[in-house]
């Protein structure tokens, strides 16, 4: 199996919030923010395994800063870690006024995805290549800690709806 480098899976993908992304005050859906990590995520995903992926779960989002209509939205990806057939993807999100070039920090996301083979079945990825930087290093020991944790909700959310059929 092929080693991939964490850099050959950045993505930055840009957006501008039109009318028919805000609600009525004037601010994005958030629900237009997670599909736009969503996507960038799916393509870092598919650059790291040259496969198709399918979205299995997006950790919590929550909004720091809100973001306006007529604001360009900036959506940092990367893989974080590797495992079999999943990986963990890392979208940090942006907002720039283009009138002054301010930015701000607005929200991020984790998103855990799957490689398909041609039957649409889970397919073994690659090695992720961490390299010596540290903070990689750290990104990919806390990928772990959120996947077990993810893990253990689910397990959890199974044994609840088990036990009420």
């Amino acid at each position: 199996m092929s080693v991939v480098n964490i850099e050959d899976t950045f993505v930055e993908m840009t957006e501008l919030v039109l009318p028919s992304h805000s609600n009525n005050h004037g601010t994005a859906f958030g629900g237009q923010i997670a599909a736009w990590c969503d996507i960038a995520g799916a393509v870092s995903a598919q650059r790291f395994c040259r496969s198709p992926v399918v979205t299995v779960s997006m950790d919590q989002l929550h909004f720091l800063e809100p973001v306006r209509k007529g604001m360009v939205v900036i959506l940092r990806a990367k893989v974080n870690q590797a495992w079999n057939t999943s990986m963990e993807i890392g979208v940090r999100v942006e907002a720039e006024d283009p009138l002054s070039g301010n930015t701000v920090h607005c929200c991020s996301a984790y998103l855990t995805f799957v490689a398909l083979d041609s039957f649409g079945r889970p397919k073994k990825i690659p090695t992720l290549n961490l390299s010596d930087r540290p903070e990689y290093q750290r990104q990919a020991k806390d990928a772990l800690i959120r996947k077990e944790n993810r893990l253990r909700v689910k397990e959890e959310r199974k044994r609840k709806h088990d036990g009420q059929l």
